[in-house]
Parts: C-alpha cells; sequence; structure tokens
C-alpha cells in the first residue's frame, strides 16, 4: 500500500532517505525526553525519529496515512494520534511534561503551527523541520531585512532560530514548485518577556500590518501621548526593529499607560 499525496492537504511526501535521516539529526535530544512529529505521511521521517533515545509520538489528520503507519509502524500504533494538530490539546499525549516538535510541515498550515509553538513554549524547548524556503528565511532574517517580519519577531523572542539547510523540489513526490528549507528553533534559556506578553505580540503585528509607515503612524491607535511619540524610534520603520527594540517599544507603550 501506498499512500496517494493529497493537494487539498498540502502533501509533498519526502522521497529520499538521506535527507529524512539529516532532518531527524537536526535533534539534539537535550532537555525533553518526547518528541512529536507532525504529518508523517508514510514514515520516511518517522523511521529515523523512532531510532532516538526518545518517545516518538506523530499526528496526522489523512485517514490513508494513519491506516498506512499503523500497519507499518506496529511499535508506534498506540501513539498515532488521528488529529488535526491546530485543533489538538497538546496535553492529551503529553500532560504537562516538555516535548520537541519535528516535522515535513504542510506548506499551506506551517506558519499556523509556529503560531501554536509560540502559544505552548513552555512545553516546547525543541522545534526542527521543513517549510518551504522563503517561510523557513523570514522565521530566521535579523532585522535590516525586507523579509524581516512579525514571525521573525515573535519566534526570536523565544527561541534562538537557525536556518540550517535547502532542500530541492525534486525530492518530493508531487514536487513542490518552490525550494524548501530546514531550521530549528531552540528555546532560550529566559523565554518570559520583561514586558505585557500579550501587548507585545499586539504592538508588533500592529507595526508590521502597515511596514512601509514609520512606528509613529502604525501605532496611532494606541493613543501615545506627545511625549513618547517624540521618541526617536517612532521615526523608524518596524523591519529597522530589533526584538530587543521591541520589547523596549511595549514596555514605554505599557508605562505611558
Amino acid at each position: 500500500m501506498t499512500v496517494k499525496a493529497k493537494k487539498f492537504l498540502g502533501q509533498h511526501f519526502l522521497n529520499d532517505e538521506s535527507i529524512a535521516e539529516k532532518i531527524a539529526d537536526t535533534l539534539s535530544l537535550k532537555g525533553y525526553k518526547q518528541v512529536l512529529e507532525i504529518g508523517p505521511g508514510m514514515g520516511v521521517l518517522t523511521k529515523y525519529i523512532i531510532k532516538k533515545p526518545v518517545t516518538t509520538h506523530v499526528i496526522e489528520i489523512d485517514p490513508e496515512s494513519v491506516e498506512y503507519l499503523q500497519a507499518n509502524f506496529l511499535n508506534l500504533a498506540p501513539r498515532i494520534i488521528k488529529k488535526d494538530v491546530l485543533k489538538y490539546d497538546f496535553s492529551e499525549a503529553f500532560g504537562s511534561d516538555s516535548f520537541a516538535i519535528i516535522g515535513n510541515f504542510p506548506y499551506n498550515i506551517s506558519t499556523q503551527i509556529v503560531f501554536k509553538t509560540l502559544e505552548n513554549r513552555h512545553q516546547i524547548p525543541e522545534f526542527s523541520g521543513m517549510f518551504q524556503k522563503e517561510v523557513a528565511q523570514r522565521i530566521c532574517q535579523k532585522e535590516g531585512s525586507k523579509v524581516y517580519g512579525i514571525l521573525s519577531v515573535l519566534v526570536q523572542a523565544f527561541y534562538e532560530a537557525e536556518y540550517l539547510f535547502t532542500v530541492p523540489p525534486s525530492v518530493f513526490i508531487p514536487p513542490p514548485k518552490v525550494e524548501s528549507g530546514v531550521l530549528r528553533l531552540t528555546r532560550k534559556v529566559d523565554y518570559s518577556l520583561p514586558c505585557d506578553e500579550k501587548l507585545f505580540f499586539k504592538v508588533v503585528k500592529s507595526a508590521f500590518q502597515q511596514r512601509r509607515k514609520t512606528l509613529r503612524n502604525s501605532l496611532k491607535t494606541y493613543n501615545l501621548s506627545d511625549n513618547l511619540k517624540a521618541n526617536t524610534i517612532f521615526d523608524k520603520r518596524p523591519e529597522q526593529l530589533s526584538v530587543e527594540a521591541f520589547i523596549k517599544l511595549t514596555t514605554a507603550i505599557e508605562t505611558d499607560h
């Protein structure tokens, strides 16, 4: 039995053993004893993860893939979760324990998987996997770049982000139209912010939603005092601000109210 890739699920099955092994090897195995693979498909990556000294769980929404995995990975069967990862409550499988996330992520939900990881960062010390190349680059990009954006700032506030390697379309069935990129996120030792975290998320999103404007214009709705708006940081555009600068900005807005 083989599983046919389904376009509506954004499936592109990796068909290269050496790349699958290389992705599995991005796991440092530090700070956790369990791993969750998202979207295992026919298990090309799974078979290298289960060789590691960790307990592997997989989550898969496609019934055909689930059937394939149950038939071919008998030891894994009790830890195959047939659910939509975006709606899944991680505590069902992991309680309050730490776990890493890995996967060849479906392109159409990859950024939502990152946001879900950020929401559950207290449990996820490490995250690695494959994205559309430009998304992987954006997540890892520093300030001053045109592709630096909401995702870059929010991820890098809590994780160290490394772009590891590029994967060509030819190693997938069916081949996607773009290159893929593998990254690793390692949670920072101190992953709480010295400012109101909800406000931080809000400020970052507001700033980048009008990224061509200066912060003075894009943050108008915050009703800032003239005193605060006189700060030269408001002359800048969002892509000019580092993560630390966004934290300082959030703190200043917080104390202004």
